[in-house]
């Protein structure tokens, strides 16, 4: 039995596109499904629009996906001589001809090409609707149609995956492919597009499309591949957020569905929270790190301290990005009151009652969530409050905001000085309006 052997071959003419990210994971998760092999081939045959960094974004990229690869990546751009006795041959059987210092492959006027598509089924292109294509520029460079060709036939790819927006090149290739003399074609499947919320075809003009983007933010990388391998494709159980091991004993590429797949950014962010909260505390605190580094309090932070509180945020983070905005007053000696919070919880006639209770009982209660927690429901009671509207003065006056991590646990790692010093700060600042 013949290994199975496919490739992902990006373009460096940008950073590494959702799409392609999308079509290097169906790749690898075929490869290792058939226990077969999956190779990297860099196609920068374009020397105007290939960068060295490009490339490198390709390689950081890949590697931030945890796709790995069999034996070493394939430049194109060393590969010229093959593609050039390839051209030759064609000439030479006058399968192709010059054409104004380009060289055109000669298409049959008559009959059709065709492949049956893993995901779209059998796909047939009249010959006559195909005009004489270009496989080598007049500056003696291959084209597309031609490496690809030469590259597959050559590295013995068995299996072609990739987006549908080439289905159109196929015949071109397969019509190289077979003037090279093979006898067989690869598996094509050709996976559906990526669209956006308004069913548009994704673009980097309009959308968020670059995927080291997401990872700035603080998707993590299992949960972005747990969600690519849903484009497109879904487990027969429909359980969605698994580990990658169990999606590579599940998924086969007869499985993709061919209609278009929409690019959810809210799934995503809500698969990645799944991700995050099932992170064990230390792993979470960790994470974090670099996020914390770019904020203007980070020389605050105490490893212990963040220890202590990260956690408490940790079920509210859907992103990474989103965990130190949560925790600066932590480490602030006086966080900045947001003033549509002041304005909805200080400005009751109960508001100045609440934090002056709260102020003689926190000073002598003992200092637990527990014990915390009781003391400010009995201050609601007495006032005829339920303890969500009581907290909601003390929040404000302790952390400056109305939404944040749970109160008592915030209070209590806050430590009795600081928060008796906020909630005379809060005060003071009634007193003067």
């Amino acid at each position: 039995m013949s290994t199975t052997r496919l490739r992902f071959a990006p373009a460096p003419t940008g950073s590494l596109h959702l799409g392609s990210a999308r079509t290097a994971l169906f790749n690898w998760l075929t490869a290792r499904g058939t226990e077969g092999q999956l190779i990297l081939r860099i196609e920068d045959t374009n020397a105007e629009l290939t960068r060295p960094e490009l490339i490198d974004n390709i390689y950081r990229s890949l590697d931030w996906l945890q796709i790995e690869f069999d034996g070493e990546p394939v430049r194109q751009s060393e590969r010229t001589d093959l593609y050039n006795d390839a051209v030759e041959s064609w000439l030479a059987d006058d399968l192709a001809y010059v054409d104004d210092g380009a060289v055109r492959f000669r298409v049959p006027s008559d009959g059709t090409t065709s492949w049956d598509d893993v995901v779209r089924g059998k796909v047939v292109f009249e010959n006559q609707n195909i005009e004489d294509f270009v496989v080598r520029r007049a500056d003696g460079s291959a084209t597309f149609f031609t490496a690809n060709a030469v590259d597959d036939f050559d590295l013995g790819i068995t299996h072609v995956v990739r987006g549908e927006d080439l289905v159109n090149v196929t015949p071109k290739v397969i019509m190289l492919r077979q003037a090279l003399g093979a006898k067989d074609l690869p598996k094509f499947a050709h996976l559906p597009l990526i669209v956006n919320e308004q069913r548009k075809k994704l673009s980097k003009r309009r959308d968020d499309v670059a995927l080291e983007s997401y990872r700035d933010r603080g998707v993590l990388a299992d949960a972005m591949i747990n969600y690519l391998a849903l484009l497109g494709w879904g487990p027969p159980d429909d359980i969605e957020v698994r580990p990658i091991e169990e999606i590579v004993q599940l998924f086969r590429l007869e499985d993709v569905n061919p209609s278009a797949a929409m690019f959810d950014v809210k799934k995503l962010e809500a698969i990645n929270g799944d991700y995050i909260r099932a992170m064990k505390h230390e792993e979470f605190t960790e994470a974090l790190i670099p996020w914390i580094a770019n904020e203007p309090w980070n020389s605050l932070v105490d490893r212990d301290q963040l220890s202590q509180v990260a956690p408490l945020v940790q079920e509210r983070t859907r992103v990474l990005a989103e965990g130190p905005p949560q925790l600066d007053f932590f480490f602030l000696e006086s966080p900045e009151i947001e003033e549509s919070a002041w304005e909805k919880a200080m400005t009751t006639p109960e508001a100045p009652l609440i934090l002056e209770s709260t102020k003689t009982a926190f000073t002598s209660v003992d200092w637990s969530v527990a014990s915390l927690h009781e003391s400010l429901r009995a201050i609601g009671d007495s006032h005829d409050m339920k303890l969500g509207k009581a907290q909601a003065p003390v929040r404000v006056a302790v952390t400056g905001r109305l939404v944040g991590p749970p109160l008592f646990e915030s209070i209590h790692a806050l430590g009795r000085e600081v928060v008796l010093e906020r909630i005379l700060r809060a005060q003071n600042k009634l007193d003067e309006t």
